[in-house]
């Protein structure tokens, strides 16, 4: 049975690159969600097992889908991480507030990496 993946992310290039890395992989159903909205919508339907989300997408940026998402009793426990051009330590510091993991910026990180990383919350 494949890890059912919400990927949050509003750069169309990125979006595809991580969404084929997932597949590529094997071991993932990927859901994609191009903006703030459909994230919301995809997480509470799909009830993922993980989330990639970024920060800033249209229509709802990332901390507001975290507010969203952490509000709905049916997706308590899923593991979200946030992926952002973002990197100052408030911007870390309000995501794990609002109940993310864990934090990757987009400059910095490397798919191999965070493939690595979204195995390992879903074994914790």
């Amino acid at each position: 049975m494949s890890t059912k993946i919400v990927i949050a992310e509003d750069d169309k290039t990125l979006a595809k690159y991580l969404c084929e890395s997932f597949k590529e992989d094997g071991s993932f159903e990927v859901i994609p969600a191009s903006d703030g909205e459909k994230a919301i919508k995809a997480i509470t339907k799909n009830k993922p097992d993980i989330v990639l989300l970024d920060i800033i997408m249209p229509k709802k940026n990332g901390f507001e889908v975290l507010e969203a998402v952490s509000q709905e009793p049916s997706c308590k426990g899923i593991p979200i991480i946030m992926l952002s051009n973002l990197s100052q330590p408030k911007d870390f510091e309000e995501a794990k507030k609002l109940g993310a993991v864990d934090y990757f910026v987009k400059v910095d990180f490397d798919t191999a990496e965070i493939i690595k990383k979204v195995k390992s919350y879903l074994k914790a």
